[in-house]
């Protein structure tokens, strides 16, 4: 148990200046608005309500969730009682549920919001919500926390029924072409295609894709979301062996998970290894895509696929951030970058919405099959420009034995459908990747 001291009343003061001018709020947000910011789609947010109650947004550093929060708080016209907690005092002011709770009654007005960035810096993130929340916070509470990991593991009470909980990825590309709605359609076509070629190098990550220089934010943002987090959050101590492995992970993106001769390459133990992979799979760095199979015995079932969460960090890894149209991994990196896609499209509090790759024994494989709104879809990456609708033997495989309602071969350039007994297919250019989960089947003819 702790009191503020003057010293943190000063340094409160400073973060929340509307505390004693209210209004100072919508000048401060406005100045604090990043000059290229790009408004962020996030259907969970549209249903938080206004009542005590709390809201945690999830995501990996930098991808832009404490500016949707600013501007969700500012759309709603009320400041908050910001707290930072990667500062040293607020974790401390915040260590007792109850003695916080007693502080904002005396900070806050009745009702008014509070906000909580860096969550993941709390030691027991969990039970301070749980703590406002049933011990009568009057405003609802927003949380930030840029490692799903901590704010995860750290949490040893439900927060069922006191928490809407929201996860953010870096920007998509129906985010990045929002502003071409009113373009002609042509040219708005070859636009988003190469906006979308251009997410598959840069990535999504606000800072990059807004910057005149890529490359250069991208190194920093490696820095700062792996070695960072790697040696401050997650205390590893080889950090050679770490940056291994990733340099390794980056240049094998597709292929699948291989433990033992990893740990063999970086010079480390197999659970070492394995232990690198989850720290990288929950800091939102790199994430993993299971085998599906349907108890057929031709099918594979063992070892995950592995891609990066963000092609730039993929691309700023490997040290090649040369355009599209000039890289010799194309299709590497036109399969990283759908996979990113879809798994930004994806609710990850969904149990019905999974990704997965399909693979026999025999060699066929298409290269991602996911569940979404109760519909089985399978995809094919095919980084050339067809001229001509062709579909690969081992697509044919698949929908001779599973009979999906849809399977979709995105490509660079082909706009075409066909259907193969009861199934659609579809060539879909990258540009039009969207409807891989806006646009229903055609209905069997």
């Amino acid at each position: 148990m702790r009191d503020v001291t003057d010293a943190d009343l000063q340094l409160l003061r400073l973060a929340n200046p509307w505390l004693l001018d209210p209004g100072s709020f919508s000048g401060f947000v406005a100045r604090r608005r990043p000059r290229d910011y790009i408004p962020r789609r996030l259907a969970a947010a549209a249903g938080w309500p206004t009542e005590a109650r709390a809201h945690v947004l999830a995501g990996a550093r930098q991808v832009g969730k404490t500016t949707f929060l600013w501007e969700h708080l500012a759309a709603r016209g009320v400041p908050p009682v910001f707290l930072n907690a990667e500062e040293l005092w607020v974790r401390a002011a915040l260590a007792s549920p109850t003695r916080a709770l007693a502080d904002l009654r005396q900070l806050a007005r009745p009702g008014a919001p509070v906000f909580i960035d860096e969550a993941q810096w709390l030691p027991e993130a969990g039970l301070l919500i749980k703590g406002l929340v049933d011990g009568g916070l009057t405003g609802p509470l927003y949380v930030s926390g840029s490692s799903s990991f901590h704010l995860a593991s750290r949490t040893r009470e439900s927060l069922a029924g006191r928490a809407s909980r929201a996860f953010m990825h870096p920007l998509s590309h129906a985010e990045v072409c929002a502003d071409l709605d009113g373009v002609p359609p042509m040219l708005r076509a070859n636009e988003a295609r190469a906006r979308f070629l251009r997410l598959a190098v840069t990535g999504g990550y606000p800072a990059a894709w807004t910057s005149d220089a890529p490359s250069g934010v991208l190194a920093e943002l490696v820095h700062a979301l792996v070695l960072r987090d790697a040696s401050d959050l997650f205390r590893v101590q080889n950090l050679d062996a770490f940056r291994r492995l990733l340099l390794l992970l980056a240049g094998q993106v597709g292929s699948l998970v291989n433990y033992a001769e990893w740990a063999s390459i970086c010079g480390v133990s197999r659970d070492t290894v394995g232990h690198y992979v989850d720290i990288l799979r929950e800091s939102q760095i790199i994430f993993t895509v299971s085998p599906y199979a349907a108890g057929k015995r031709a099918e594979i079932t063992g070892r995950p696929k592995l891609y990066f969460c963000d092609s730039g960090i993929r691309n700023a890894v490997v040290g090649h951030m040369q355009a599209f149209d000039e890289r010799p991994d194309r299709g590497a990196v036109l399969e990283q970058a759908v996979a990113a896609e879809i798994r930004k499209h994806l609710d990850p509090l969904s149990p019905g919405d999974t990704l997965h790759f399909w693979r026999t024994k025999a060699g066929a494989e298409v290269d991602f099959i996911f569940h979404t709104k109760g519909e089985l879809l399978g995809v094919e990456v095919k980084a050339s420009t067809l001229r001509e609708p062709e579909l690969s033997r081992s697509a044919r495989s698949f929908i001779e034995g599973y009979e999906p309602r849809r399977l979709v071969v995105i490509n660079l350039a082909l706009d075409a459908r066909d259907r193969v007994g009861k199934t659609e297919v579809r060539w879909l250019p990258v540009e039009r990747i969207a409807e891989l989960w806006t646009e229903a089947p055609s209905p069997p003819g």
